[in-house]
C-alpha cells in the first residue's frame, strides 16, 4: 500500500540528508521528487500543486532547530527531519475531517445511513462491514437490500447478514424507494437504532441513478450518506465523488481494495477535490476488514514512518488483554509451549495480512529493499506443521529429541519435508531460549515498580543488536522471533545429521566465530542502509 507515495518522499528525505539548512534550490530538488511520486500515484493536479507551494513556503520561513526535547531527552535533528514534518503535517491536514465519523440520531429516532456508489465498487460487502462495526459499538443494526438492478445482490447481501448476526430485511423484485420506507417499520418492530440502505449502482453516473436516490434519501430522511469508492480506479474515484456529492451532499467516503492499490492518490485528493472527507477504509474482503480513517497515521504510512496507533488497534481488536499478559508471563519464564505459538500465529492471521501490518511498523519501509513482499504462505506453513502435531508434542518439544521418529509423522501429516518441521522446532527453541533469558535477567530493576518490563525491553534489544541472534535488517528482529530465526549449527545447537535432535550444552563460540559473526552484522546493516 502506498508504495508510490512513499517512494517519492524517501526520495526527497535521501537528497536532504547531510545539507546543512533549507534553501530553496535544495528544497525545490526535494519537491520535485515529491511531485513525480504524487503525480504518478493519481493524485489530482491541483491537489499536488497546493501541496507543493504549501510545503514549500513553510520550508523556506522555517527556524530549523538542531536540537529538539522529546520526551526529557535533547534529540538532534537536521533539515530533512524538518522537512519530513511538514510533509507529515500537510498531508494531515489534506485528509483531516471534523467530528465523528457517523452522525446519530437521539433515540428513540433511527438513524439511517446510506450507501452509494457506482456498480462494483463493493457497496453491499461495505455496508456489512459497516454493520459489523457499528454492532460492536452496542447499535442494533439492520441492513435494507435495496438494490434489485444487480442480479445476486440480495441473496449475497442475505448471507453477509447471517455470518455477522444482523437482520436483512428485503422485497424480492421489489421498488427501491418503497422497499426503504417500509424499512422503516420492520426496524421499530425488532427494536433496531440503525439502519444501513444497501443502494443500487450503475456502471455509470446517470440520471435515472441520481433521481432514484434523490428519492430514497428524501423518504428514509437519512442523517449519512457514504459514497463507496474503489480505490483502484485513482483519478476517476475523485470525479465520481464530485458527481455524487454535487447530486446528494455526502457526508463522508469509504475507500475500498486500499490494500490492492499501490498508488493510494485518491485518499489524498477525495476531500480536497469535494469536500467530503473519507471517513472508512477497506482494507480485504472479509466483514471484519474495514477500518476508520485516521488522516494521521495515513499520512506517516505514506511517508514511511509507519502507524503504531494503527497496529495496536488492530492488536485490541483480536486479542484479549488479560490472556496476553498471562501468556508474556509465561514467556519470560520460559514456560513456553508449541500450542502457545500456534496461538500466536493465528493471532497474527486475524490482524490481516502480514505485509500490511509490517508496513505499520515505524519506518519499515525504510528498511527494507524497494519492491520487497512478505512470504504471506510462512505462517500457514508453520500453523500446519503445528497443528499435525500431538497436543503432548506441542506441551514437550523435547518428545520429538527422544523418538524422532515423530518428526516423519509430522511431515507426512503437514506435506511438508522432515526439514522444515525440524527448522520450525529449532526456531521456536531458539525463541523460548531467547525469552526465558531475558526474563531472569531483569537485574536489580525488577525490584522498581515498572522497571521490570523495561529492563526486559532493553534486554531484547541488546539480544538483536549485538548477536544474540541472527540479523535480518527486513523484519528488525521481530520477523526473525516469530519464522526468521537462523536454525542453530554445531554441537549441541539444535537438531542435527539425519533429523535426530542433539542434547547437551551449546560450545561457547570460538573468537573466530565471534569475529566472523560482527563481519556478517556489519554487512548486514550497511545493506539495509542501502
Amino acid at each position: 500500500m502506498f508504495e508510490t507515495l512513499t517512494k517519492g518522499f524517501r526520495a526527497a528525505k535521501n537528497r536532504l540528508a547531510g545539507v546543512a539548512e533549507l534553501s530553496e534550490e535544495n528544497i525545490d530538488q526535494a519537491l520535485r521528487d515529491v511531485r513525480l511520486s504524487l503525480l504518478e500515484a493519481d493524485v489530482e493536479f491541483g491537489v499536488v500543486k497546493r501541496f507543493l507551494a504549501t510545503v514549500k513556503e513553510k520550508a523556506l520561513g522555517e527556524v530549523v532547530q538542531t536540537r529538539v526535547k522529546a520526551g526529557g531527552k535533547k534529540l538532534k535533528v537536521g533539515p530533512a527531519e524538518h522537512f519530513i514534518r511538514i510533509c507529515q503535517d500537510e498531508l494531515t491536514e489534506m485528509m483531516k475531517a471534523e467530528g465523528d465519523p457517523l452522525a446519530f440520531n437521539n433515540k428513540p429516532q433511527i438513524t439511517g445511513i446510506m450507501m452509494v456508489g457506482l456498480q462494483g465498487s463493493g457497496k453491499t460487502t461495505t455496508s456489512a462491514k459497516l454493520a459489523r462495526y457499528l454492532t460492536k459499538q452496542d447499535r442494533k443494526v439492520l441492513l435494507v437490500a435495496a438494490d434489485v438492478q444487480r442480479p445476486g445482490a440480495i441473496e449475497q447481501l442475505q448471507t453477509l447478514g447471517k455470518q455477522i448476526d444482523v437482520p436483512v430485511f428485503a422485497i424480492p423484485g421489489g421498488i427501491p424507494v418503497e422497499i426503504c420506507a417500509k424499512a422503516m417499520g420492520e426496524a421499530r418492530k425488532l427494536k433496531c437504532d440503525t439502519i444501513i440502505y444497501d443502494t443500487a449502482g450503475r456502471l455509470a453516473v446517470d440520471e435515472p441513478l441520481m433521481k432514484e436516490l434523490k428519492e430514497i434519501k428524501g423518504r428514509t430522511k437519512s442523517t449519512n450518506i457514504y459514497l463507496v469508492v474503489d480505490a483502484m480506479i485513482g483519478q476517476d474515484a475523485v470525479k465520481t465523488a464530485a458527481a455524487f456529492n454535487e447530486r446528494l451532499s455526502l457526508t463522508g467516503v469509504v475507500l475500498t481494495k486500499l490494500d490492492g492499490d499501490a498508488r493510494g492518490g485518491a485518499a489524498l485528493s477525495v476531500k480536497q477535490v469535494t469536500g467530503a472527507a473519507v471517513r472508512f477504509v477497506g482494507t480485504g474482503e472479509t466483514v471484519d476488514r474495514l477500518e476508520e480513517f485516521r488522516p494521521d497515521g495515513m499520512a506517516s504510512r505514506i511517508l514511511g514512518m509507519g502507524d503504531i496507533v494503527g497496529l495496536m488497534k488492530d492488536f485490541e481488536d483480536v486479542v484479549d488483554e488479560q490472556k496476553a499478559e498471562e501468556d508474556a508471563k509465561r514467556m519470560l519464564q520460559g514456560r513456553f509451549t508449541l500450542h502457545d505459538f500456534l496461538e500466536q500465529i493465528r493471532t497474527l492471521q486475524q490482524m490481516g495480512p502480514l505485509q500490511e501490518l509490517f508496513e505499520k511498523l515505524p519506518f519499515f519501509a525504510d528498511s527494507v529493499p524497494e519492491g520487497f513482499n512478505i512470504d504471506e504462505g510462512e505462517l500457514k506453513r508453520a500453523e500446519a506443521i503445528v497443528s499435525s502435531m500431538t497436543k503432548s508434542e506441542r506441551r514437550d518439544p523435547d518428545l520429538f529429541k527422544k523418538q524422532t521418529s515423530r518428526i516423519q509423522r509430522v511431515a507426512k501429516g503437514c506435506g511438508r519435508e522432515p526439514k522444515d518441521v525440524v527448522d520450525l522446532l529449532n526456531r521456536f527453541g531458539f525463541m523460548k531460549q531467547m525469552m526465558g533469558n531475558i526474563g531472569q535477567q531483569a537485574g536489580m530493576l525488577s525490584k522498581m515498580p515498572g522497571m521490570k518490563q523495561a529492563a526486559m525491553a532493553r534486554q531484547l534489544n541488546q539480544m538483536v543488536r549485538t548477536g544474540g541472534m541472527e540479523q535480518n535488517p527486513m523484519m528488525a528482529g521481530l520477523a526473525d522471533q516469530l519464522l526468521e530465526a537462523a536454525v542453530a549449527e554445531g554441537p549441541g545447537g539444535g537438531f542435527a545429521g539425519r533429523g535426530a535432535p542433539s542434547v547437551g550444552k551449546r560450545k561457547a563460540p570460538s573468537k573466530a566465530q565471534k569475529k566472523d559473526k560482527r563481519k556478517k552484522q556489519k554487512q548486514a546493516r550497511r545493506k539495509s542502509r542501502k
